[in-house]
C-alpha cells in the first residue's frame, strides 16, 4: 500500500501535467516527475507573472516506489510507452487521473487501474515555452470529473488548489461535448498553422459547423445527449477563447512531432463506421492531418517533455 504522504507522480510534464503538477505543488502537494527529460523544477507563467516550484525527477519507476495518486497527461497516442510507468509505480490502492483527450479514457490504462481511474476533461488553455515552464491563459474552465468515488477522490486532491474541478454525472456526454472542441480546433489550427483566431474567419466556421454536425451525431449514436445547440455553442465558446490561444496538434506539427490525430478525428470517424454514419467532412480532414503528420521517431520516450518539447493545449 503507498504511503500517506507519497508524491504524486507525473506521467507526461507537458503542457498539462506541469500546469496540474503547479497547482498541486501550491496546494503543498509534492511532485515527482516520471522519465523524460530530467527536471527538477517547474515554472507557471500567467498575466500577473512567473512562479516555480521544485519537484523530484525519477528516471525509473524503480526509482519512486508506490504512489497513492498518478497524473497521466501523455497525448492518446504516447499512452502505450507509459505501460512500464502506471504498472511499476501503483498498487491495488493507487488512484490514477487521466487527463488526456478523447471519449474512452480506461481503455488505455492497465486493466487492474482502472477500477480506481478518474478520467478528466482538461479545458486548460497552456502552451509549453521551455522543458518545465508553461504559459497558462485562463479559460473558465480546467477539470471536468466524473460523479463517482474515483471523480469525487480526485475533485478533493484538487481540493485546496486553484485548478478548479467539476463533477458531472453524465460524463459520457461531457466527454462528448469536450471531444466536439477537440473535433475543430486541433486540426484546424494544425492544418491551417493558424491559432484559434482562424476559427472567426467564415470560410473556417462553415468548414467547423460541418465537422462539428457530423461528430454530434455519432456521439448521438454512442448514447450522449447532445442538443441541436451544442454546435453554435461549442463553436462560439472556441472563437471566444483568450488572444493567442493555441491548440496542442498545431504545437506538435511546429514541432515535428506525430500529432493526435488518431484519438481525435480518428476516432469520430472510426466510431461513425460502426454506426453507418457518414462523416465526409472528418473524412477529409483525417487524410489531411495523417498526411501531415510525421512518424514517431525512434526512441521517444512517450512522456511528453522532450527538449524540442510542444505547447500543449488539452482544451483542443
Amino acid at each position: 500500500m503507498p504511503a500517506a504522504d507519497s508524491p504524486i507522480a507525473v506521467v507526461g510534464a507537458g503542457a498539462v501535467g506541469i500546469t496540474l503538477a503547479t497547482g498541486l505543488a501550491e496546494a503543498g502537494h509534492r511532485i515527482v516527475v516520471c522519465g523524460g527529460t530530467p527536471l527538477h523544477s517547474i515554472t507557471l507563467t500567467e498575466d500577473a507573472g512567473s512562479r516555480s516550484h521544485q519537484v523530484r525527477w525519477a528516471r525509473t519507476p524503480e526509482d519512486v516506489g508506490a504512489v497513492q495518486w498518478i497524473i497521466l497527461a501523455t497525448k492518446i497516442h504516447q499512452t502505450p510507452a507509459t505501460a512500464s510507468w502506471l504498472t511499476g509505480i501503483s498498487t491495488a490502492d493507487t488512484r490514477v487521473i487521466i487527463a488526456q483527450n478523447g471519449v474512452d479514457h480506461h481503455d488505455r490504462v492497465p486493466p487492474q487501474l482502472r477500477a480506481g481511474a478518474a478520467p478528466a476533461l482538461v479545458y486548460i488553455n497552456a502552451e509549453r515555452v521551455a522543458p518545465g515552464s508553461v504559459a497558462l491563459r485562463r479559460t473558465g474552465r480546467e477539470l471536468v470529473l466524473p460523479d463517482s468515488a474515483a471523480g469525487r477522490d480526485a475533485a478533493t486532491l484538487f481540493g485546496e488548489s486553484w485548478v478548479r474541478t467539476e463533477l458531472d454525472p453524465d460524463f459520457q456526454s461531457a466527454a462528448w461535448r469536450k471531444m466536439l472542441t477537440n473535433a475543430i480546433a486541433n486540426p484546424m489550427t494544425a492544418l491551417t498553422y493558424r491559432r484559434m483566431d482562424v476559427l472567426r474567419e467564415p470560410a473556417a466556421a462553415e468548414l467547423a459547423t460541418d465537422l462539428l454536425r457530423e461528430a454530434v451525431s455519432v456521439g448521438r449514436a454512442e448514447g450522449a445527449d447532445l442538443p441541436d445547440e451544442v454546435v453554435v455553442q461549442t463553436l462560439s465558446w472556441l472563437q471566444g477563447l483568450p488572444a493567442g490561444s493555441t491548440s496542442s496538434m498545431l504545437q506538435d506539427r511546429l514541432a515535428g512531432r506525430t500529432m493526435e490525430y488518431a484519438g481525435l478525428t480518428g476516432t469520430i470517424v472510426r466510431l461513425a463506421e460502426r454506426h453507418r454514419i457518414p462523416t465526409p467532412a472528418n473524412r477529409a480532414v483525417l487524410a489531411l492531418l495523417a498526411l501531415s503528420s510525421p512518424r514517431e521517431q525512434a526512441g521517444s520516450s512517450g512522456l511528453g517533455h522532450s527538449t524540442s518539447g510542444p505547447a500543449s493545449w488539452r482544451g483542443g
